[in-house]
């Protein structure tokens, strides 16, 4: 089954997306600025990943351990597809809840994180997505295409 990730430019509040199964299924994307690739800190490179359901992981226990995780990421690891609200720049005082990884949502919006002051850009309804993400996918591998809908 294949995914394709398009990219819109990448802010300080996080790279922003849209998640298009190859049924047409689709979905909001959220994963990390673009920081160089730089682990913990950057989304990662464009390019095509496989993606197989990582089922021994005791890192998601609201998803029993059953999240898709991408293989062979060049100079990172475990990165994985869940849920999550915000990912933005932490050396900017933004907040995130990614480290690399990404997030599908059935929204955009923007809400008060605990620690700022005023709002900031994310993901909305982003378990709800989660859960039509699994069973659209059905536990097959994945081929990720991921790439940028404008150059950065």
């Amino acid at each position: 089954m294949k995914l394709l990730i398009e990219r819109e430019p990448s802010t300080d509040q996080g790279t922003f997306s849209r998640m298009v199964l190859e049924d047409h299924r689709e979905w909001h994307g959220l994963e990390l600025p673009w920081r160089d690739n730089s682990p913990h800190y950057s989304c990662i490179l464009p390019g095509i990943y496989v993606a197989k359901l990582d089922v021994t992981s005791k890192w998601s226990p609201r998803e029993d351990g059953r999240l898709y995780r991408l293989l062979d990421v060049p100079g990172r690891d475990l990165i994985k597809i869940h849920a999550a609200t915000w990912a933005g720049d932490v050396t900017k005082g933004w907040h995130s809840e990614l480290l690399g990884c990404i997030a599908p949502g059935k929204e955009l919006g923007a809400l008060q994180p605990p620690e700022l002051h005023g709002p900031q850009e994310c993901l909305l309804k982003s378990r709800i997505a989660l859960r039509e993400f699994m069973d659209a996918t059905r536990g097959e591998d994945l081929e990720i295409e991921i790439l940028w809908r404008t150059p950065i």
